[in-house]
């Protein structure tokens, strides 16, 4: 069996060439991560690579272990897959010890809490939101590559504070972390950048050790990531980029989509190959994100892979006030559950934390149970790493009974019962933990052992491969990158809140149509898009990207007849 087996004629060809500079455009849904493991997956089987000298970088350490666990599936062992801040800081605790004669820096731990200290020496007294706005000005200024004095030349201001008084604080922090011999998230970066150019001993090791790159999400990639890639690279090209422009939503954090437009200028000679086939969503979806990106630099126009006459249309709902859009939305996915689709299949997705609190609220009055992403990691609930420990415990012991219901004993023991406790609150929070180690554990093959399935929590822990909880899912646009769930209602589509009201300028309009963008894409079936009218606050406008969708690739709907309430 060939490792290119089973890709599509694009994802084939993207997979088949193993020599650098390859750009692969990958739309939404169009299996990017599918052609990342596979060509490495086939450079590894034709002898082309070896495994420990391939580079796979990516942003998050899910989307690290996910890469590794894949890679796991095809049989393929050894590939460094990290973060680009993993592998820096592999390589700096390397040879740090061997430059300076001891270890490398301790990591700050509170970038806030530094910053509180040196506002101190300085007689400066932030509040915190203040705090946290100057933490993300100087993570901003270093992934841009800039000085403190290039920085407070543009003059910004954070709060009451001015470019001169931010320019102090960014300098009695810089020494205070010098002085107790520490290192920022952004520093490892940037250390690990210095010591390949300042090393040439170090750089001529790297490169010896690292053959072959490959790059995910590639838009998203800062001036000083690149500059990092740069450098691991050396004058070699064996590299693979994979990205999508119209999926850009980081510029706020430094992220720069031109690396990704630009590739072939800055790479003569690079293939390009562009994945537009989309395995995840119905036609009317497609339409409608096809239409918001319309024209946009590296917009891809995203077909499926085979027509859906059924598919039902996607829709726009217009409420009179927020707490109505909440209640209205929170009975269509009653509805949709008493028709019988699983909670988890069903996600709330909007522009600002602020506005889950009435969805949570409405969610809890139909009774539909709901989780929030982008709370606490399932491995760090107390509830799931009492019921690890209990099951470790387990392992060791005599088994009285099989394994499943072994499982289900323990899990007893801790307070699960067959019937969940009412929507909303803790208690259906540690319900649904449970129910979800539970389900795991139903899910787990016949010969699974007590020991085996407790070695299995503790490797997924690892790896941040959390099972799903069986409640309706809400996320913020940015959390929600790179997740997909069959029903999705994309809610506060109205101006002010997408795009948000702090977004001036084309570019920061542009950001806020990739985000709705990313959105709309991660529907499969049904795309509910709704905005308020709300009287109270002198009235609403419909976001501006509903009409650069428009009426053909949206159907206006009332609230009655909503999807899943007129079944329901």
């Amino acid at each position: 069996m060939s490792a290119l087996d089973g890709l599509d004629e694009r994802q084939r060809e993207a997979a088949s060439i193993l020599r650098g500079p390859v750009a692969v455009l990958a739309g939404a849904g169009t299996g990017k991560t599918r052609v990342i493991t596979h060509r490495i997956a086939h450079g590894v089987e034709t002898g082309a690579y070896s495994p420990n000298r391939v580079m796979a970088v990516t942003f998050t350490a899910k989307a690290a272990g996910e890469l590794r666990g894949r890679l796991r599936a095809l049989g393929v062992e050894g590939v460094s897959a990290r973060t680009f801040h993993a592998s820096a800081l592999a390589q700096l605790g390397f040879f740090w010890p061997s430059l300076a004669g001891g270890p490398a820096p301790a990591i700050v731990d509170n970038k806030v809490r530094l910053l509180a200290q040196a506002a101190d020496l300085l007689r400066l007294r932030p509040d915190t939101a203040t705090l946290r706005d100057l933490a993300s000005a100087i993570e901003w200024r270093k992934v841009s590559m800039l000085s403190i004095e290039e920085a407070a030349e543009k003059g910004a201001k954070i709060g009451r504070f001015d470019a001169t008084q931010i320019a102090d604080l960014s300098r009695a922090y810089e020494t205070l972390k010098d002085d107790r011999h520490q290192l920022d998230f952004e520093d490892v970066l940037l250390a690990c950048a210095g010591m390949l150019e300042a090393e040439p001993r170090v750089a001529a090791a790297v490169h010896e050790q690292y053959r072959h790159f490959t790059v995910d999400e590639f838009q998203d990639v800062s001036p000083l990531q690149h500059r990092l890639l740069e450098l691991w690279l050396g004058d070699r090209g064996d590299l693979c980029v994979v990205g999508d422009a119209s999926q850009t939503i980081y510029s706020f954090a430094g992220a720069d989509q031109r690396y990704l437009l630009e590739f072939e200028r800055r790479h003569p000679g690079a293939t390009v190959v562009r994945l537009e086939t989309n395995y995840r969503s119905v036609e009317p979806v497609l339409t409608v994100a096809n239409e918001l990106m319309r024209g946009r630099p590296g917009a891809l126009e995203l077909a499926p892979t085979e027509p859906h006459p059924d598919a039902e249309p996607a829709v726009v709902v217009a409420f009179d006030d927020d707490a109505e859009e909440a209640r209205g939305v929170a009975r269509s996915i009653a509805a949709r559950i008493r028709d019988g689709v699983a909670p988890e299949e069903i996600a709330v997705l909007y522009r600002a934390h602020s506005q889950s609190g009435a969805i949570l609220q409405a969610l809890a009055a139909a009774g539909v149970a709901a989780s929030v992403l982008g709370g606490r990691r399932f491995f760090d609930m107390p509830e799931v790493r009492q019921a690890v420990q209990a099951l470790r415990a387990a392992a060791v012991a005599p088994q009285q009974h099989a394994f499943l219901p072994a499982v289900r004993d323990v899990l007893r023991g801790l307070g699960y019962t067959d019937e969940p406790p009412e929507a909303g609150g803790a208690l259906r929070d540690a319900w649904e933990a449970r129910r979800a180690v539970l389900r795991l554990a139903e899910d787990a093959p016949e010969a699974t052992t007590m020991r085996a399935f407790a070695d299995d929590l503790f490797a997924r822990a690892k790896d941040q491969h959390e099972p799903v909880l069986s409640t309706v899912t809400l996320s913020t646009l940015h959390a929600a990158k790179g997740l997909e769930w069959p029903h999705v209602y994309l809610v506060g589509c109205s101006e002010g809140l997408l795009p948000i009201s702090y977004a001036s300028g084309f570019e920061a309009i542009d950001e806020e149509r990739r985000l709705a963008y990313v959105g709309v894409t991660r529907a499969a079936r049904t795309l509910t898009m709704t905005w308020s009218r709300d009287a109270d606050r002198a009235g609403r406008r419909p976001s501006r990207f509903l009409a650069e969708i428009g009426r053909r690739s949206l159907r206006e709907t009332a609230p009655s007849a909503m999807p899943g309430v007129r079944r329901g």
